[in-house]
């Protein structure tokens, strides 16, 4: 079986020894293992479980990543040891923990929304970059130019002859003299829609 995470096993100064010099749990998980696993599946101020908390690894980056936990361990001298090493730990301020967000993550806005918001009116004429090509907009969010109708997308790509096209940053309307790319509206529709969530 493949892995395609490679962390190294916790050795050296982060794993935890007793004052004779033994380890203090036999298979403590590397802090790194725990640190991809809670970005990936939590948010500060989330808890986690943890029902095997052994020397408190989940707990100490859960602590450090702004996160709330709960760690069961049975065996005394694992939850001691625990509760030593997440006392010294120190969390990161919230700038710190602020995720950077792709432009996948933002959310999803159909063309149609900009005619339904005003942004783009029906019948409006949207152009090329270079204003040597135009289409229609229609009622229904798609539009039409001389020899093909379809979403921004497909008759992006149909007018350039090519096999794909981001209709959001190929077409252009109309505001006075400029030409404004359509995605500054949906732009524009996202920060109104980010502004009034609760």
């Amino acid at each position: 079986m493949r892995s395609d995470w490679l962390i190294a096993l916790c050795t050296g100064p982060e794993r935890l020894k007793a004052k004779d010099g033994r380890k203090v749990h036999p298979t403590q998980k590397p802090e790194a293992l725990l640190h991809r696993v809670l970005l990936a599946s939590s948010n500060p101020g989330d808890v986690v479980l943890d029902p095997f908390f052994g020397s408190g690894t989940t707990g100490a980056v859960a602590k450090q990543l702004g996160r709330n936990f709960i760690g069961i361990e049975r065996n005394r001298d694992y939850a001691r040891a625990a509760q030593r090493r997440i006392a010294a730990i120190e969390a990161l301020p919230a700038e710190a923990l602020k995720i950077s967000t792709g432009k996948r993550a933002e959310p999803r806005i159909p063309f149609g929304s900009l005619i339904e918001r005003g942004l783009v009116k029906i019948g409006d004429t949207l152009y090329d970059p270079t204003n040597r090509v135009a289409a229609r907009v229609r009622a229904d969010g798609s539009i039409a130019c001389r020899d093909a109708s379809g979403s921004i997308h497909k008759i992006g790509a149909h007018v350039q002859g090519a096999d794909a096209c981001n209709g959001w940053v190929f077409w252009h309307v109309r505001k006075g003299e400029a030409l404004i790319p359509i995605d500054l509206l949906r732009q524009q529709l996202r920060a109104e829609m980010a502004a009034s969530a609760p």
